[in-house]
């Protein structure tokens, strides 16, 4: 049996415990994409997690959807991100950057260039979206070309380079929660005829094309990727071949040899069994909702070989130092994870070297 707090390797990196920072989006960015100023304390303050994975983090104007959150591909962008990458890296940890890009999970209104989102197809996902006016409906989006597409995975590849640049320790791409890598996987949202649509094979095809350009412009060992099998939200539906499609994938992906895969579990306990066989490098587990006294468990029946959190981390800059000394943990103030400034990011309470706690 494997403890939480020991040490594990990913990809080229030693990392002093096999806890993970989960993304967040947060909303803080400025309206350029630029990392709010006080992001670097945010993540500073959570170094201490074997791996920081910062919010999504768009790799063009097309991959943004909500307001005010980063983007790494324009030297401002790097800038920003070097500011946090250096500080958490003083404090001994390590961060990789998540690429997300939302294709249809957009409005206008959102995005610097104000055009419609771009999807595998021309399929609306039926919910709104928030902007500076308020809700609005998601409108349909425009169905990339095929040659748009190559242009896309060009885009990712720029922005992997853009976040090493930045001084990140790796790269994790957003393959999950409906945005546009899993839209390509879903029926519902891909009904294209190219060979990007159609078969398993094909619906996969975008991730393994981006994943093995990100791998050959930064390294297999600084590349992974986030996975939500089952995923059912803002039109996604798999459809019976689902499981299958993501046993195709993840073997597909071990011959790459990435840093890891990150799930977020959906509930399908054989199909994560089936992951965990296929998958021969680190594998980490999000289990949303996760209750303090299972924290480990996965590590320590070999199903993981890291566990992440996010709200708790959110709440508890400490959560390590919590964990190992059972001590009470903060609660999350949802009225506060997304935009506004210090409270509920920066300013929640740690521990003394007493045991209480001091904001």
């Amino acid at each position: 049996m494997t403890s939480i707090f020991a040490p594990v390797r990913v990809g080229r990196y030693s990392l002093p415990n096999r806890l993970v920072m989960a993304p967040m989006t947060r909303s803080r960015a400025a309206f350029d994409g630029t990392p709010g100023e006080l992001a670097a304390d945010y993540y500073s303050q959570r170094a201490g997690l074997g791996l920081v994975v910062t919010e999504g983090t768009q790799p063009s104007d097309d991959g943004q959807g909500y307001l005010t959150t980063p983007g790494i591909y324009t030297p401002a962008h790097v800038a920003g991100w070097r500011k946090i990458t250096s500080v958490v890296h003083e404090k001994g940890g390590h961060i990789f950057i998540q690429l997300m890009h939302v294709g249809r999970m957009s409005h206008p209104d959102n995005t610097p260039h104000h055009r419609q989102g771009v999807a595998p197809s021309a399929i609306a996902p039926g919910t709104g979206m928030f902007t500076a006016a308020g809700m609005q409906d998601i409108p349909t989006p425009r169905a990339l070309t095929t040659e748009e597409v190559r242009q896309t995975v060009t885009d990712f590849r720029h922005a992997a380079r853009s976040a090493i640049e930045a001084g990140a320790d790796g790269i994790e791409i957003h393959g999950a929660n409906a945005y546009l890598v899993q839209q390509f996987f879903a029926p519902s949202a891909n009904t294209r005829t190219d060979e990007y649509g159609g078969s398993i094979e094909n619906r996969a095809r975008f991730a393994i094309e981006v994943l093995t350009a990100i791998a050959a412009e930064i390294g297999t060992d600084r590349t992974a990727v986030r996975l939500s099998p089952g995923t059912a939200m803002w039109g996604i539906d798999e459809g019976p071949e689902g499981p299958d499609l993501y046993r195709y994938l993840v073997a597909e992906l071990d011959k790459l040899g990435l840093a890891y895969v990150h799930i977020m579990h959906q509930g399908n306990e054989a199909l994560l069994a089936d992951i965990r066989k296929l998958w021969r490098q680190p594998l980490i587990l999000n289990r949303p909702g996760r209750p303090r006294d299972q924290i480990g468990a996965d590590v320590a029946s070999g199903l993981a070989d890291l566990e992440a959190y996010g709200q708790m981390v959110l709440a508890n800059p400490d959560f390590v130092v919590r964990l190992k000394t059972n001590a009470a943990m903060n609660e999350a103030d949802p009225k506060t994870f997304y935009g506004g400034a210090a409270k509920g990011y920066i300013d929640y309470p740690v521990l003394s070297a007493k045991g209480d706690t001091s904001s």
